[in-house]
């Protein structure tokens, strides 16, 4: 039976393009189910802070971060910011 999808290594961008990376903050958004996925996937999405399907976060963004969005970049939405945004931060203590 033929394979129908090949992965190849040397296609595809060689990096992130540099629009995509903020100073700033980042909101990220859950928008598919870690459910059916890799133990290490969920794992992922429960340290960038989405406990369940639809959850939104905003993070600061760092090349760490960026890592963690690269494993789960399928099952997450990510949106840049902008600066006096109402909406609350995780972990902030106001």
């Amino acid at each position: 039976m033929p394979r129908t999808h090949v992965w190849w290594r040397t296609r595809g961008p060689k990096k992130t393009a540099k629009e995509t990376i903020t100073k700033g903050k980042v909101r990220i958004k859950q928008v598919r189910s870690g459910i059916g996925h890799s133990w290490r996937m969920r794992l992922t999405l429960e340290a960038l802070g989405l406990k369940h399907h639809q959850a939104e976060v905003i993070r600061q963004d760092s090349p760490a971060l960026r890592g963690q969005i690269k494993h789960v970049r399928h099952l997450v939405k990510v949106t840049p910011v902008e600066a006096g945004s109402g909406k609350r931060e995780e972990g902030s203590e106001e």
